[in-house]
């Protein structure tokens, strides 16, 4: 029965959907059917979605790093811009996806409206000393992001190609999907990595909680 049940649940979700649901209605309209009819053109969809993420990812550690050493808000503006529009269509995309039967997590796409949210609050944040003490280490947290997102996507893209191969993956399974499985060969590589993200991210809470004190009235620091 519980075999069946799934079986069922993967039928479902590979039959088109008529409603585009909140989101998707809100931006493209709900009188545009964004329903794949074939697994073909699911699976094409999301090997697109993986190959957007990977070229704009490298694209935004290049321009990080030009914006490093150019000290211009202007130069800082189109990276911060560039993450504003790359998260946006992370979140469009990812509903496209799991209309067509893919099973992103739900936490998984918050996270992208709330970098959304993030990237866009900095865009606004303006140019005096207060942003200049924190903008070189904002703009190194995004190279390092960026590059464990790399390394992170080449790891889960091997566990998906061997959860694949056992059968034990679905089709339109994305990568981060490879993250969540019992197979962890390879991982250990990654930790040290991920785990000093995390420290970094807590540096960045701690730093902008002293300069709350000091830029009065600036809410983007909050």
């Amino acid at each position: 029965m519980e075999e069946a049940k799934v079986k069922l649940r993967d039928m479902q979700n590979e039959l088109p959907v008529k409603d585009n649901g909140f989101y998707l209605s809100l931006i493209l309209g709900s009188n545009l059917n964004v329903s794949l009819l074939t697994k073909n053109e699911r699976y094409r969809y999301k090997q697109e979605y993986e190959q957007f993420k990977y070229k704009v990812t490298f694209f935004i550690i290049i321009t990080a790093i030009v914006s490093y050493f150019l000290p211009y808000r202007a130069v800082d503006s189109i990276l911060n811009f560039l993450l504003v529009w790359y998260y946006c269509t992370l979140t469009i995309r990812e509903s496209i996806l799991q209309l067509n039967g893919s099973k992103i997590k739900g936490w998984w796409v918050l996270h992208h409206y709330i970098s959304c949210a993030l990237a866009g609050i900095v865009l606004t944040w303006k140019n005096d000393e207060c942003y200049k003490s924190f903008r070189h280490q904002f703009i190194g947290f995004v190279i390092y992001l960026g590059v464990v997102q790399l390394a992170q996507r080449q790891y889960q893209l091997g566990t998906l190609r061997r959860l694949h191969a056992l059968g034990q993956g679905h089709q339109m399974d994305i990568t981060v999907e490879g993250f969540t499985s019992w197979q962890f060969k390879g991982l250990t590589f990654l930790l040290p990595f991920l785990l000093s993200g995390y420290v970094f991210q807590l540096y960045n809470a701690y730093v902008l909680y002293y300069l709350s004190f000091d830029c009065k009235g600036q809410w983007q620091v909050y």
